[in-house]
């Protein structure tokens, strides 16, 4: 891969991402990046449901990516 990031937040923020995209997938929930990092209520509604499975990482990685995708405040 020849990509090069522009701001470095963006690596750290898809790490995060991809974290979380194998941390659901072992509970059978399945993550599309790009669209997790487009659609504002798909994240929304990802994160939510990562927030119910009961596993204390899962659950941290999910709030550590909703600060890091501003969706703290979301309504």
């Amino acid at each position: 891969m020849n990509a090069i990031a522009q701001n470095p937040n963006e690596c750290f923020c898809l790490v995060e991402i991809i974290e979380l995209k194998w941390l659901l997938t072992g509970h059978g929930v399945p993550l599309h990046v790009e669209r997790l990092q487009t659609d504002r209520q798909y994240a929304l509604a990802t994160l939510a449901r990562a927030a119910q499975v009961p596993n204390p990482g899962l659950q941290a990685a999910a709030a550590r990516l909703r600060g890091l995708l501003g969706l703290d405040s979301a309504t």
